[in-house]
């Protein structure tokens, strides 16, 4: 067997194949139209819905401008993927294809744009927006706790503030029995003390009376975070459930405040400055300049360590002063559209579905490209004549035969007119 009988025969299996790749096609074509009408409906419905979720008013003007936004998506999207369905496939230079393959880059972006992120709010804006709630409430919740604890360690400053005024007390009945200035009795010395020790006590009282506010502050956020959570997951349209969860997260933000408001460090770091600035120091009222003197001496070793307790009680407010604050969390109102693109991570399946349903056609228009270029490699090096089918082959000599009967006629010579008879000659009879 020759090398040309070798080449006709691989020439015919190619063009039979790219015969069937065209018989495929054309069975398709009969269904693409329908099928990108389908999914550019349902790309409209669901950027309708998308689009009612951003509008406030609920009107027949907002549902007309709707309607009308998703159809123009529905449309744009079905023009869009009929003109590259046609003429991708149909061009064949490279920089054709690149312009083309640009421009269908650029319309999908489009079409993500005006379109997916609509789809995406339909399928998961309620959810996003659920999502929302719980963050805020997780938020909500570590300021609480924050505020509570900067608060309550601002109470254990009275566990400081009572173990400086149980020595100041000891110290004053060591003056009473005499063990300090060494004269017996309640002198100039054990006034001092017991003045420090008084104002310790006010304080450590005005401390501890706050207790009980800080823990009904405390315990009413945690109900009010109750709610809240309960909103979150509670059944219902999320845009009601929104309203009332803004109020009680404003509550929640007054019980926030409240909390920080009774941290008393400040009063404790103001009330330790006092209490070594703000002496008054009791008249001596020893017998003879002996005895005045020993108390002038221990009343001067009592505001050394005076000084000392202060500066004590001052370090430990400041460091409760300079813990981290409670973040300022604030509940902002959001709409499906937005909760969907803020939280998207979380919503990739629905982000996958939006996109998906609109640029599915872009693997059509893939598929038919590659198809239609398998088509001309197998036609290709082949006579236009190879390619002719029996029918068309038929149809072909039927068309040569009926244009050399008509050319025949045309050419053959028009027929002789038959000469006419004589008249006969007339007799008279």
């Amino acid at each position: 067997m020759t090398d040309d009988q070798n080449l006709s025969r691989a020439q015919a299996r190619g063009v039979q194949n790219a015969r069937d790749l065209e018989n495929q096609l054309g069975w398709l074509d009969n269904i693409t139209g329908t099928a990108l009408g389908v999914l550019a409906v349902a790309s409209g419905i669901y950027t309708y819905l998308g689009v009612s979720s951003l509008l406030d008013d609920n009107g027949a003007l907002s549902v007309f401008a709707a309607l009308a936004y998703s159809v123009a998506v529905s449309v744009g999207i079905f023009v869009f993927w009929s003109y590259m369905m046609r003429l991708m496939p149909a061009v064949r230079t490279a920089a054709s294809r690149m312009g083309l393959f640009i421009a269908m880059c650029l319309g999908s972006a489009a079409i993500i744009a005006m379109s997916s992120w609509l789809n995406a709010a339909a399928l998961a804006g309620a959810a996003a927006v659920e999502q929302h709630l719980a963050e805020t409430v997780q938020d909500y919740q570590t300021a609480l706790e924050r505020a509570d604890e900067v608060t309550q360690s601002a109470q254990s400053l009275s566990r400081d503030i009572a173990r400086v005024r149980q020595s100041f007390i000891d110290l004053s009945e060591q003056e009473a029995t005499g063990q300090l200035s060494g004269f017996a009795g309640q002198g100039a010395v054990f006034r001092l003390l017991r003045q420090k020790s008084d104002e310790l006590t006010s304080l450590e009282a005005q401390i501890t009376s706050q207790q009980p506010l800080v823990e009904a502050a405390f315990a009413e956020g945690n109900a009010i975070l109750s709610r809240m959570r309960a909103l979150t997951v509670e059944q219902g349209p999320v845009e009601q459930r929104s309203v009332l969860f803004s109020e009680e997260a404003v509550r929640l933000a007054n019980v926030i405040t409240q909390l920080r408001q009774l941290s008393v460090a400040p009063l404790v770091q103001r009330a330790a400055r006092d209490l070594s600035d703000s002496v008054v120091v009791p008249q001596l009222d020893g017998t003879d300049a002996t005895t005045r003197q020993g108390q002038q001496a221990t009343i001067d070793s009592v505001m050394t360590v005076l000084a000392q307790r202060a500066a004590v009680l001052e370090t430990a407010a400041q460091s409760v002063i300079d813990m981290t604050p409670p973040a300022d969390t604030t509940y902002t109102p959001i709409s499906a559209a937005d909760a969907v693109i803020l939280y998207a991570r979380n919503f990739v399946p629905s982000w996958a579905g939006a996109i998906a349903i609109d640029l599915l056609p872009a693997v059509l228009v893939l598929i038919v490209t590659i198809t239609q270029s398998a088509i001309r490699a197998a036609r290709d090096g082949t006579a236009s004549e190879d390619s002719l089918t029996l029918s068309e082959l038929r149809a072909a000599m039927i068309a040569l035969k009926d244009i050399d009967t008509t050319m025949s006629a045309s050419a053959a010579p028009p027929p002789r007119a038959k000469p006419e008879a004589p008249p006969k000659p007339h007799v008279v009879e």
